[in-house]
């Protein structure tokens, strides 16, 4: 089983202004819509527009987190969550004019007591299983909750996914995990640097191999995306023509689409390209793409 955990899931609720937003005024929206998620969840929607069964785990709240596990159920994902008595699953607010201004909410504090609850599900993982972490960490859990969450399952045969930044990601190398999945941009900063040629990407992401991860997945937007496998091989890969609509989910879908290639044709060069389908058609999508549109990237790529 392939299993998810979003720390802070969230309703991402979506104003299109056809007027400049003009502050201190009352504006009205020309529409409005609501999207369900936070990146795991993304992550696991994805899995299941391909195929792939798949279990949520995280913390949720309130009215908004039954309003998002309800989304996660409907979409044919098993929900475990975790049900904090106290606060509400977070509302992002993302207005859409002129500009794009964006309100992220906290989200509820975790107490210890719900954490626990959450590394006992991960205690109980199996041989074969996968785990995906994604995304940043609410500042009511320990810095290093990942590392404790993956050491929980160190001694057993499941592949690990981390797509984090910065120390989050280095702090966490030293398990071995199965992949990892920075961005041209955030591989330069955790160096210190800025990469401008595939050689100097290619060589740092070596550097995230050297410190323990076993694969490397480098995406540059709309220049494509890189993957040093741990076999010694380097695969690049452009990306499809089409028109962006969405940036939002793009990463979480292109980890997603490369799990579900690798699982299907255990071939790491296969897996690319699926997870860049994947990325993409989210990209062209107003909202996490369909199976569909995935394959259908993937059969010209």
């Amino acid at each position: 089983m392939i299993y998810t955990v979003t720390f802070n899931p969230a309703i991402d609720y979506i104003v299109r202004m056809s007027d400049k937003l003009l502050p201190g005024m009352t504006n009205r929206s020309e529409s409005e819509d609501c999207y369900f998620g936070g990146k795991g969840i993304n992550v696991s929607t994805i899995l299941k527009n391909l195929g792939l069964e798949n279990t949520a785990l995280g913390f949720t709240a309130g009215f908004t987190g039954k309003a998002i596990e309800e989304s996660v159920i409907g979409k044919g994902i098993i929900a475990d969550f975790i049900h904090l008595d106290e606060g509400i699953s977070r509302i992002n607010v993302k207005i859409k004019g002129e500009a794009e201004t964006e309100i992220n909410a906290q989200g509820p504090r975790i107490p210890e007591e719900a954490r626990e609850k959450l590394f006992n599900k991960i205690a109980d993982l199996k041989d074969g299983d996968m785990l995906i972490l994604a995304g940043s960490i609410p500042n009511s859990l320990p810095n290093d909750v990942y590392e404790k969450l993956i050491a929980l399952v160190a001694d057993k045969k499941v592949d690990v996914v981390v797509d984090a930044t910065k120390d989050l990601l280095k702090n966490v190398l030293k398990y071995h995990p199965f992949l990892i999945k920075p961005n041209n941009h955030e591989l330069g900063e955790m160096f210190g640097t800025v990469l401008k040629t595939d050689d100097e990407i290619e060589l740092h992401a070596k550097k995230l191999q050297e410190m323990g991860a076993r694969n490397v997945l480098i995406s540059m937007a709309g220049d494509g995306a890189m993957l040093i496998a741990e076999t010694g091989e380097k695969f690049r890969i452009g990306v499809p023509k089409g028109k962006v609509k969405n940036s939002v989910g793009a990463g979480d879908s292109m980890v997603a689409g490369f799990v579900a290639g690798y699982f299907k044709n255990r071939s790491y060069e296969e897996a690319l390209k699926m997870g860049t389908a994947a990325g993409s058609a989210t990209a062209f999508s107003d909202d996490l793409a369909t199976g569909e549109a995935i394959l259908e990237l993937y059969k010209n790529l």
